[in-house]
């Protein structure tokens, strides 16, 4: 799951760029908070709080405004041109009840033991649909193959999920597995022998009419 923090900001009087360089030159970074049926807020806060909880990964926050606290999602962050500094941010109010629909990457982690043992790892499913809460919103979901032996499938209902989540595929669709080398094989070149057949039957039915005129003309 997206980590999460909590973030202490502050109104933010002076709007306009020359304010906001002012601000970052002091230490402080602007913002806007906005969504959920409330009005835009322009805000700020130390660059000492804000980066460390941005640079570790956070993708949901609990933002404090004047003792009040929102659930809110990192929606937009501006670095400056080295990407060292942190220059502007927008927070997106969430109703922590709400659910979503939302496709997700699945990411393979690990190494197969059935790949080293000669088996081909076929990666099925790449993404996959689940609903959770609005501010539950996984980056990805891990997809452990270290105990995936040759002949063996990770299904749909083997994933963990984020709790209280749900995922809409059917719970024995495969996700990854491991076949042999001769299996794919087989599965890549395997070709319907129909057109050959009803070439050779096309081909013989021709002969079959040259070799009828040819006894007619001796008759």
């Amino acid at each position: 799951m997206s980590k999460e923090a909590k973030l202490v900001v502050r109104l933010r009087a002076e709007q306009g760029s020359a304010a906001c360089r002012r601000l970052r030159w002091s230490g402080q970074v602007p913002g806007n908070i906005y969504g959920h049926n409330a009005p835009p807020v322009s805000v700020v806060i130390g660059s000492d709080q804000l980066t460390p909880v941005l640079m570790s990964g956070a993708k949901v926050v609990d933002v404090e405004l004047d003792g009040k606290i929102d659930k809110a999602v990192v929606r937009e962050i501006q670095w400056d041109t080295f990407g060292r500094t942190i220059n502007h941010f927008d927070l997106l109010r969430v109703d922590p009840n709400e659910r979503v629909n939302i496709v997700v990457p699945l990411e393979l982690k690990g190494t197969a033991p059935g790949v080293v043992m000669g088996g081909v790892l076929e990666h099925v499913m790449h993404s996959i649909t689940i609903d959770c809460l609005a501010y539950q919103i996984p980056d990805s979901i891990a997809v452990r193959i270290g105990s995936l032996g040759l002949g063996k499938s990770i299904h749909v209902s083997d994933l963990v999920l984020p709790e209280g989540s749900h995922a809409h595929a059917a719970p024995d669709a495969i996700v990854v597995h491991v076949v042999t080398a001769k299996m794919q094989e087989e599965t890549a070149g395997a070709s319907p022998l129909e057109p050959e057949v009803v070439g050779k039957k096309v081909a013989a039915d021709a002969a079959d009419g040259k070799d009828d005129k040819k006894d007619a003309k001796k008759k």
